[in-house]
């Protein structure tokens, strides 16, 4: 092989060597953690360069250090160590190895993420949703031609694990772990619209919805739609389930249709705890863990509005069904009402 040394070789092999020793290094500043490419950030911190970037010019006013003192972490650092976190779910210590930081500093800074985040909850979670109504009922009316959906709504659990003292019974699910029961709803393209997340993981998903401020706002007909759901919530005039027994032909047709419309709010769980890691299960208290979920479901919608990419999901089991809830005859006579019209 000729020298790769020549000002210009002629030898192929020789032009491959010399192309190589004049590829510019690239010399990062480990120090800023979003001097890295998008797909180091997303894999470890599920968002890009642009909208960590966003995430800390949302939070600085509520997060930054007033003083440089002692090596204070800058809010790009604050924000990559809570997103680490929620993206890995792993314990703080890890975390903190992984950022050169103690277990205490860890903590003490998402702790300040998370609450600087729920200031926003009002923001960024709205019900029925950032877009108009009439948006929303066309985008779930596309699906599968079910008429008026404004929201598919649903519970799913948050496996927890800590000390719960006297009322560690209350936390012990239908599957036999400690977790909490997280109801969610969500528009047509995986927005989540409200979410309630303080219950334990022995309660009803009815009653979770019977004495949720939506369920409220429905009874006082603030809202011109309706929600669609599972057969563990009651049929009523403003949410709609599947007839239990249905008969060929038109029951069987809207039982199709409004599943495939509620298929929404499992995709939502399903890339909201493939997105955050965190929620598979958190080992804090569960007033703490209720905040970690709110904060995950506002970086969620943020993550949705700004296009971010998707991680891949992994295949979730469904939540059990609770006992079904006995039908409002008023509710029944919606379902029928809306069978005879659109799917007859």
């Amino acid at each position: 092989m000729a020298s790769p040394f020549l000002p210009n070789p002629v030898d192929i092999s020789a032009q491959i060597v010399r192309r190589a020793l004049r590829r510019e290094r690239v010399f990062r500043d480990r120090q800023n953690p979003l001097d890295f490419p998008d797909s180091y950030l997303y894999e470890r911190y599920r968002f890009s360069a642009e909208g960590m970037s966003y995430l800390c010019e949302l939070l600085e006013p509520h997060i930054t250090n007033v003083t440089r003192r002692s090596h204070a972490l800058t809010v790009p650092q604050m924000v990559c160590i809570a997103l680490r976190f929620f993206a890995s779910g792993t314990y703080l210590y890890v975390v903190g190895d992984s950022e050169n930081l103690g277990k205490n500093t860890v903590c003490r800074t998402i702790r300040k993420v998370v609450l600087a985040l729920q200031g926003y909850i009002n923001s960024f979670i709205v019900f029925p949703g950032h877009l108009s109504t009439m948006s929303i009922k066309e985008g779930f009316y596309k699906i599968a031609g079910f008429p008026r959906v404004i929201g598919a709504i649903d519970c799913t659990h948050v496996a927890i694990s800590t000390a719960l003292g006297e009322h560690e019974a209350d936390y012990v699910n239908r599957k036999s772990f400690h977790s909490l029961n997280v109801q969610m709803t969500c528009d047509h393209e995986c927005m989540i619209t409200s979410l309630d997340s303080k219950w334990p993981g022995s309660v009803h998903d009815s009653r979770i919805f019977r004495e949720s401020i939506l369920c409220q706002r429905f009874e006082e007909g603030l809202f011109d739609g309706l929600l669609v759901g599972d057969r563990g919530y009651a049929c009523q005039r403003f949410l709609l389930t599947p007839y239990p027994d249905p008969q060929t032909g038109p029951q069987n047709r809207f039982n199709v249709a409004l599943s495939k419309t509620r298929v929404k709010i499992e995709m939502t769980f399903g890339i909201l705890k493939a997105r955050f890691n965190c929620l598979r299960r958190l080992r804090v208290s569960p007033e703490r863990a209720s905040q970690i979920v709110a904060a995950c479901a506002i970086l969620h919608n943020i993550a949705t509005i700004r296009k971010e990419r998707e991680p891949p999901q992994n295949q979730l089991l469904p939540d059990e069904i609770d006992p079904i809830t006995l039908d409002h005859p008023a509710g029944a006579a919606v379902r029928d009402s809306i069978t005879t019209q659109y799917f007859t």
